[in-house]
């Protein structure tokens, strides 16, 4: 026990000064984004979705930790695509998945999508990251590339540039709601 002390003494005496590392790989996220944070605390105080979750979580067809992620529905109007595609939307959320299981990922990506809140987003970012190094390589990836191939309201998804993540993350659009659908046929009829 005394070995044990001696250790965790030197350790501490070696840690003395060290500071921690900025990051500056991702760019960071406008203040105005809803916090991954205050997401949980909404979740957790709401009653259980009345929706039974369906995104899957058994076996999915795998994918690379460097390959690009790119999905749309037919319809998908090719510069609505590209817009995607090159962040000209503004990320309305957040969504960061590293340390999450499979199955804390399968629930968060499902009560981000069936919440209430959805009704006014649009666009938001998933940080999934690339799993180069776990003992199965871009399992969580491959999770979040097939669920959102899943849910009818994500019409189109892209992974993100490299100030976002690169193919660590991925920018997600959703469709249009219908108030604003329907306010945007009268605006330009």
């Amino acid at each position: 026990m005394n070995d044990h002390s001696d250790t965790n003494q030197s350790f501490l005496a070696e840690m003395q000064g060290v500071k921690p590392i900025e990051q500056d790989k991702i760019e960071k996220i406008r203040k105005n984004v809803v916090s991954n944070s205050s997401y949980r605390q909404k979740a957790a105080v709401k009653k259980e979705s009345k929706y039974q979750n369906f995104l899957t979580d058994g076996d999915v067809v795998r994918v690379q930790p460097n390959d690009v992620l790119s999905y749309k529905i037919s319809g998908i109007q090719p510069l609505v695509f590209k817009n995607l595609r090159n962040a000209k939307y503004q990320f309305d959320y957040h969504l960061d998945l590293h340390r999450y299981t499979i199955q804390q990922a399968r629930e968060a990506v499902f009560r981000l999508i069936s919440s209430g809140e959805i009704e006014d987003l649009r666009c938001f970012l998933i940080t999934h990251g690339k799993g180069e190094r776990s003992s199965e390589p871009a399992k969580l990836k491959s999770y979040v590339n097939h669920w959102l191939q899943q849910i009818d309201q994500v019409v189109a998804f892209h992974s993100a540039l490299p100030r976002h993540g690169g193919t660590g993350s991925v920018y997600v659009l959703l469709k249009k709601p219908k108030q604003k659908k329907q306010i945007n046929q009268v605006k330009y009829l």
